[in-house]
C-alpha cells in the first residue's frame, strides 16, 4: 500500500474514533509475573493514540511497572489473585490445582468490583488480560490470553477439565484476543491453536520493543525471572559458569526493589532490575540471550529477532511446552535447568540455525480500531 494511502487510513480511523466522544476504556492485567503487564503496553499506547480515555486497574509490581510507563493515566487498585506458585518441579501443577478455589473466589470478587465501579465511571469497554471476572452485561468486554488450551502437566483428563472451565469463562466476554499469529507459523502452538473459543480473534504477537540491528560483538545477556526458589537456583547455576565466558556478560536478576547484588567483575555486570528503555538497549545490543521461556519474553525476542537459549522454569508446564515447541520449530534452543552446561549450550548456539519467523506486530491496531467502532455503534444505538 502506498505510504500516503496508509497515512490517510490512519487519519480516517482517528477521526472516526474521536467522533465517539473519546471512548472510556478500563484495562486490567493479571498479576502472575510482569509479562501480563508489559504485553498490554502496545495496546494501551495505541488506545492513547486514538485518544481514548484509559483507566488501569492493578496492584503490586504490575501497577508499579505500568505507572512508570504511563504516569498520566489514572490507576485504580484491584487485588490480584495472589497465587503462591513457589514449588519444586512436579509439585507446581499440584500446588496450582489446590488453589483453584482461591482463584474462583478472586474471580467472583473482581466481578463484584467491576459492577460497583461501573456505576461510578461508566466505562464503554473493559480489556482484561487473563482476569476472568472482568466482564459486565453493560460493557463490551475483551479477554486476552495466549492459553486458550491450558497445559497442566497433570494428564489429558485434567487438561480437558481445566480447558472446559477456561472456555466457560472466556465465553462470558464479547471477544477473546489471542496475541499470536493465526496461521501455521506461530509462537504458541497448541496453547493458542486447535480448540479455540467461538469469540476468539488472533491479534498477532505483542511487544513493547522495536527491532534493532545494532550489536555489541560477544555480548551475552542473561535475564532471570520467575518464582522463587527457581529464579535463585538458575542464578546460582549460571553464576558459577559465567566467569569462564570470554566476552562481556550482563545479568538482569529480575529483582525490582532489591539493593544488594553480586559484585561486578571484569566481564560480568549485574543489575537487579532495569527500566524498559535500558532493558531494550541491552537486548538490542546482545549477540545472544539466555532467559526463561515465558510467552511475553518469547514475543519480545521474535520482535527483536534475537537468538536465545531458553531455560523453562522447572515444573511449569506452559514454559516447558513452549520451550520444546519453539526448539522443534528451530526458532530457539531449549535447555533444561538441571542439564544446563553453559559451554555446551554456547557451542550448540554457534551452529544452530535460529530460523526466527518474521511476524506482524501491528495486527492488534486493526483489531482495536474495529472493536472501538463497534463499541461506538452499540453506544449510539
Amino acid at each position: 500500500m502506498p505510504e500516503f494511502c496508509k497515512n490517510l487510513k490512519i487519519i480516517n480511523k482517528l477521526t472516526s474514533i474521536k467522533e465517539l466522544n473519546r471512548p472510556k476504556i478500563l484495562i486490567s492485567p493479571l498479576d502472575w509475573g510482569l509479562g501480563h503487564a508489559t504485553r498490554i503496553i502496545p495496546i494501551v499506547e495505541y488506545l492513547l493514540q486514538l485518544q481514548c480515555q484509559i483507566w488501569i486497574a492493578a496492584s503490586g509490581q504490575t501497577e508499579k511497572v505500568l505507572k512508570e510507563t504511563f504516569p498520566g493515566i489514572p490507576f485504580l487498585h484491584l487485588d490480584g489473585y495472589k497465587v503462591n506458585y513457589q514449588g519444586h518441579n512436579g509439585s507446581f501443577s499440584l500446588k496450582m490445582a489446590t488453589q483453584i478455589p482461591k482463584i474462583l473466589r478472586a474471580v467472583l470478587s473482581e466481578n463484584k468490583w467491576l459492577k460497583k465501579n461501573q456505576e461510578i465511571y461508566h466505562w464503554d469497554a473493559v480489556i482484561s488480560d487473563n482476569r476472568y471476572g472482568l466482564y459486565h452485561k453493560e460493557l463490551r468486554s475483551v479477554f486476552i490470553t495466549h492459553q486458550v488450551n491450558i497445559k497442566t502437566g497433570m494428564g489429558r483428563r485434567f487438561d480437558k477439565l481445566i480447558g472446559w472451565f477456561n472456555h466457560f469463562f472466556i465465553s462470558k466476554f464479547d471477544e477473546c484476543w489471542i496475541p499470536d499469529a493465526g496461521g501455521s507459523i506461530n509462537l504458541a502452538g497448541e496453547l493458542s491453536h486447535g480448540d479455540i473459543p467461538e469469540n476468539a480473534v488472533y491479534i498477532g504477537p505483542l511487544s513493547r520493543f522495536a527491532m534493532n540491528t545494532d550489536k555489541t560483538p560477544g555480548l551475552l545477556l542473561v535475564i532471570l525471572s520467575g518464582p522463587e526458589p527457581q529464579r535463585s537456583i538458575l542464578e546460582k547455576i549460571l553464576g558459577n559458569q559465567l566467569s569462564d565466558y570470554p566476552g562481556k556478560v550482563c545479568v538482569v536478576r529480575g529483582m525490582p526493589g532489591e539493593k544488594a547484588k553480586p559484585a561486578d567483575s571484569t566481564n560480568i555486570q549485574w543489575y537487579n532490575h532495569l527500566p524498559a528503555k535500558d532493558l531494550k538497549g541491552l537486548m538490542s545490543s546482545a549477540d545472544l540471550v539466555i532467559c526463561r521461556s515465558g510467552y511475553t519474553t518469547v514475543m519480545d525476542l521474535v520482535k527483536m529477532q534475537k537468538k536465545a537459549i531458553l531455560v523453562p522454569t522447572p515444573g511449569q508446564p506452559e514454559q516447558e511446552y513452549l520451550a520444546a515447541y519453539l526448539m522443534d520449530q528451530q526458532f530457539f534452543i531449549s535447555v533444561s535447568q538441571d542439564d544446563l552446561d553453559l559451554q555446551r549450550a554456547l557451542q550448540k548456539a554457534a551452529t544452530f540455525m535460529f530460523r526466527l519467523p518474521l511476524l506482524s506486530f501491528d495486527l492488534h491496531q486493526e483489531v482495536i480500531s474495529r472493536f472501538l467502532m463497534e463499541t461506538g455503534s452499540e453506544k449510539n444505538s
